[in-house]
């Protein structure tokens, strides 16, 4: 590679600390705040000008961030300040490639340091081929983020409409006060709808409406306590998916399983996995095959649509938390008889089978940009260290193709 620079990262770039900031917002702000895990909150006053690079600087995970508007650090991480012309979404990549943020310098509490950091050797190509570099691993991300924004907005507008139809039962309450049809709502399913509410465990109902339990929609079916193995000769090995896993949304560096995992206790994309100890989460999985751990319930129903029992496990999230905050143990729970004990309302299967039509539809385009946004991810992380050692070339002048030395 003769175009490119042999160097060491102190000549560089300059790893500058974070400050302390004790008033950050959770909710909203002009400024991202990272920490050393990634984005914490938000501020008012940005540290530094975007684009940039956030490096975590001590915690047992250091991740690597980009930001490509102004944005604050704490005193957990770095931010990183080129001394040479450097493209910042290249040099993000750059740290990824060279595991930065896995260097650790031996002390109690793990820790990222300038000292370990800047004798390491790097690579630098021309600014140019940087960006053609960061161009191409750049799409790649930029599209799973989209892809993770239109996800958040599918998930607003179904929480929305389930809120509307089966918690504030919107279109009851319309019939009753003398509306002649309801919208998304076929007419001849409006037209069936009662006009009366009829009082309940749960408070008024609308009328020929049940109450079940939770634990009678859906059969909850608890992992197994799965032992690490190495890797199998044939490569038929299964991920373990743990509470980690699951809030992460992916098997990556997850355990391998016994090979001889019971096929129910197979799990692959677009099953529902809930959670019921730690933080307990309720979360469609979309992390490939893997073998379900205990603590985690596989969650089913013959009678009632996947996104049905979501929304209502995630309607009790608050009570189960709440009781899983009271135990007196390091990683609190729920047991099954709270299953039994939260309260959901069913409505006719009609009314199920309309909002299947709009509530399903929005799960299975969810679903879709999802296992997208894996096959994308997937692509990035093949590319990205060939690109970054050299051993692929790409065009300099946008638009032409990749070279391969």
């Amino acid at each position: 590679m003769p175009e490119w620079r042999s160097s060491t990262w102190g000549e560089e770039v300059t790893l500058e600390y974070g400050r302390a900031l004790r008033d950050y917002s959770e909710v909203g702000g002009a400024v991202r705040v990272f920490g050393t895990n990634g984005p914490i909150g938000w501020t008012d006053t940005p540290l530094a000008q975007g684009p940039g690079v956030i490096l975590g600087r001590k915690g047992a995970y250091r991740g690597v961030h980009y930001s490509p508007d102004p944005f604050f650090v704490i005193d957990t991480a770095y931010y990183v300040v080129p001394k040479t012309e450097l493209d910042m979404r290249w040099l993000y990549y750059a740290i990824i490639h060279h595991q930065l943020g896995q260097i650790d310098d031996g002390s109690p509490i793990p820790s990222t340091t300038r000292a370990a950091v800047y004798p390491r050797e790097i690579d630098v190509p021309l600014p140019d081929e940087q960006r053609a570099i960061a161009r191409v691993l750049g799409a790649l991300d930029d599209k799973i983020e989209q892809n993770r924004r239109t996800a958040r907005a599918l998930e607003r507008l179904a929480r929305a409409i389930f809120q509307a139809w089966f918690v504030d039962f919107e279109p009851v309450k319309a019939k009753a006060e003398g509306t002649t049809a309801f919208p998304s709502m076929s007419q001849p399913v409006f037209d069936a709808l009662p006009t009366r509410f009829v009082e309940s465990a749960i408070g008024p109902v609308p009328e020929g409406w049940e109450v079940k339990p939770l634990a009678e929609i859906a059969t909850f079916l608890n992992g197994l306590a799965l032992q690490k193995y190495p890797p199998r000769a044939d490569g038929e090995d299964l991920r373990v998916i743990k509470i980690a896993e699951l809030r992460k949304g992916s098997a990556e560096n997850a355990d391998l399983a016994n090979s001889d995992v019971p096929a129910e206790y197979v799990i692959d994309d677009g099953d529902l996995l809930f959670s019921w100890s730690g933080t307990l989460e309720a979360e469609f999985w979309f992390g490939g095959k893997g073998a379900l751990n205990q603590h985690l319930f596989k969650v089913t129903s013959s009678q009632f649509p996947s996104w049905f029992c979501l929304r209502w496990i995630r309607e009790h999230l608050p009570w189960f938390r709440t009781i899983a905050a009271s135990k007196a143990t390091t990683m609190g729970h729920i047991k099954r008889g709270h299953l039994e004990e939260a309260q959901v309302v069913v409505p006719p299967a009609a009314v199920t089978r309309e909002a299947d039509k709009t509530l399903g539809r929005l799960h299975d385009l969810n679903a879709q940009l999802m296992i997208e946004s894996r096959r994308l991810a997937a692509t990035r992380d093949y590319l990205l260290p060939k690109l970054l050692s050299g051993d692929v070339r790409v065009a300099r002048s946008r638009g032409e193709g990749v070279d391969r030395e």
